[in-house]
């Protein structure tokens, strides 16, 4: 049934063309049956080129759901995945702890007997840097006045 819709739209279209074609023609003069035949082909040809790129633009607006399901399904597979992983992390996590546990648990524990312990003692404080007096002789020195001129004022 398709294939009779894209028949007759491309007849139509077809038919279109040549009318178009033949007005133009008629402004400039009478069209000979030979000329009038050699139109008809190429709005014929022309025609069924036409009819099969409108038929792959309209496939083309119909992929978009596969894809979309495609999508679903690859982020559906990787969803799943992920929670694989998850479980495989958690699993791994709990086993060393576990054994982190269990390590501690049967390793001998020692608490230090308070005999052996040694008394704390307080840290020692650091002894200040002790300053040297220094016995009078240093002198302030006034800073020296400027000159009122320059010697690139005088030039």
């Amino acid at each position: 049934m398709a294939n009779k819709t894209a028949k007759t739209k491309q007849k139509s279209l077809a038919s279109d063309i040549v009318s178009s074609i033949e007005t133009k023609l008629g402004e400039a003069g009478k069209a000979t049956k030979k000329i009038q035949k050699s139109i008809e082909k190429s709005a014929d040809k022309l025609a069924k080129k036409l009819a099969k790129l409108m038929v792959k633009a309209e496939k083309k607006t119909a992929k978009p759901d596969k894809s979309t399901e495609k999508k679903a399904k690859k982020q559906a597979a990787k969803a799943k995945k992920n929670a694989e992983k998850t479980d495989k992390n958690a699993k791994r996590t709990a086993k060393k702890a576990v054994a982190t546990v269990r390590q501690l648990a049967d390793a001998p524990v020692s608490t230090p007997s308070s005999s052996n312990r040694k008394p704390a003692t307080a840290p020692k404080p650091a002894a200040a840097p002790v300053k040297k007096a220094t016995t009078g002789g240093t002198k302030a020195t006034a800073p020296t006045p400027a000159t009122a001129e320059s010697p690139a004022d005088n030039a």
